[in-house]
């Protein structure tokens, strides 16, 4: 395996593959014709003696041989890619780039109708959105398979950067109907509604349960559900109440018969912070679209 018989433009391919998870799509990035990146991955794994990447559904896993070799060859990679970057600067309205953004649904739909519209006058430019298991966050990132990712504060290693984007306050929708949409929420009328709670996970509190908890309160919940889409359809059509991030919340009631109301107590607010590998920062095209993520903030 000697470094004078491999071609170091192979190794780009590889590091595409590896990041898109696709040939297609690592063809489209690296402006080749899939035959052609099929043929530079088939001599990469003439040289190593090992598959690299194995077919399952749409998507190219990688073997275990070819996530060590990413491992060792990524730091390599960066320090090339970063001195080239010094001598290039990035052109949003010429240059074609797709970006990968690590978005849950909620930050979906905050977040990337006002991104695209930034984004109107470079037709060159994509943004691929796609959930991530948060522990997997980190690992995607160092991976470059994903350029950001935007998640509440999350504990990450030093290798990772973030910054707060903003700061999301809580308010309490209930249709517009209600009796307790007739004035101030008082904590009494609160805790005697029956409320939905909006979480992924099958039990325990939500965040604000835990300030009510502080408080020596504890409201009663009647549904516990996926997503906060179906938790307004709900309140929309019983008495029940429910507290969620007000961005998302003005959004989900342009259309619907729901009120918005401030909370009875001070609720904790949601820290909103923008995810990226410190291996990367220094790229233009990445700095670029980063002020891009801040400016919508």
């Amino acid at each position: 395996m000697a470094l004078n018989r491999l071609d170091l433009n192979l190794l780009h391919v590889f590091d595409t593959i590896y990041r898109e998870g696709s040939l297609t799509r690592a063809a489209k990035a690296l402006h080749l014709t899939q035959p052609a990146v099929s043929h530079s991955l088939s001599r990469l794994r003439d040289h190593f003696d090992d598959p690299l990447f194995t077919r399952q559904g749409n998507q190219m896993i990688p073997t275990p041989l070819a996530r060590r070799f990413l491992e060792s060859m990524r730091p390599g990679l960066n320090q090339i890619q970063g001195a080239v970057n010094q001598f290039h600067a990035f052109d949003p309205a010429s240059q074609r780039k797709t970006y990968s953004l690590g978005l849950r649904d909620i930050l979906e739909s905050t977040f990337l109708p006002q991104l695209m519209e930034r984004l109107v006058p470079y037709p060159e430019l994509e943004v691929v959105s796609q959930r991530v298991a948060r522990r997997d966050m980190e690992t995607q990132l160092a991976a470059g398979k994903l350029d950001f990712a935007v998640d509440v504060l999350l504990p990450v290693s030093n290798q990772t950067s973030h910054q707060l984007l903003r700061q999301d306050r809580l308010v309490v929708v209930a249709r517009s109907e209600h009796p307790l949409t007739r004035g101030t929420l008082k904590m009494g009328d609160y805790l005697a509604a029956k409320h939905i709670l909006v979480s992924s996970r099958t039990e325990g509190p939500g965040i604000e349960d835990f300030e009510l908890s502080r408080l020596g309160v504890q409201r009663d919940i009647r549904l516990r559900c996926q997503h906060y889409f179906a938790a307004c359809r709900v309140a929309e059509s019983t008495d029940l109440l429910l507290t969620m991030p007000e961005t998302y919340a003005r959004i989900l009631t342009e259309r619907a018969s729901l009120t918005l109301m401030d909370p009875p107590a001070q609720l904790p607010s949601i820290d909103v912070h923008l995810y990226w590998h410190k291996a990367y920062e220094k790229e233009p095209a990445l700095i670029w679209f980063r002020e891009q993520l801040r400016g919508i903030a």
